[in-house]
């Protein structure tokens, strides 16, 4: 895995003095890192009954597509208010500063249908938490969450409401 972090590309004072970013972009734009990042994830989940992967705005957006294809199952998109066409539901959760809202299809799946949630960073965690409930609340079943990236010391994956979490890289 260390071939896989360090091609990723570190940004101070982004998008703010004292945040180290980790800017994905360098694995993304790497074909052979992209390629492995994503059949390393996919692995695990091989053999599973996967029914979707629910790919997170935006950049798990690409995550959630590539392991899609790779299973073979559908993506369903989780989006900004706004975003989506059709009937929606909301979540709204606390940031740091202030809150913000996410959104999904309300037919999104089928009852029981067996999710993966994709996302390429796992920091504080209320993203997640919100699109748990809203995969929850389709009647959808989350087998686990897949990052590509965590960031440890922010210790979101406390705040998740399950404890099915899967990094592939740990910082």
């Amino acid at each position: 895995m260390e071939d896989l972090r360090n091609v990723i590309r570190d940004i101070p004072d982004f998008p703010k003095k004292g945040i180290v970013f980790k800017d994905i972009t360098t694995l993304l734009a790497d074909a052979k890192s992209f390629h492995r990042m994503v059949d390393l994830i996919a692995h695990r989940y091989i053999g599973q009954k996967i029914d979707q992967i629910v790919g997170v705005e935006a950049r798990g957006f690409i995550l959630g597509a590539a392991l899609a294809y790779k299973l073979g199952t559908g993506i369903t998109l989780v989006r900004k208010p706004g975003k989506l066409p059709y009937k929606t539901i909301q979540k709204t959760y606390q940031l740091e500063y202030g809150t913000d809202t996410l959104e999904i299809h309300s037919d999104a799946f089928k009852p029981g249908d067996r999710v993966v949630v994709a996302d390429d960073l796992l920091a504080t965690g209320g993203t997640v938490a919100a699109v748990a409930e809203l995969v929850k609340e389709c009647g959808a079943e989350i087998v686990e969450c897949a990052f590509l990236a965590e960031l440890e010391f922010l210790k979101g994956r406390e705040r998740l409401p399950l404890d099915r979490v899967f990094s592939l890289l740990k910082f």
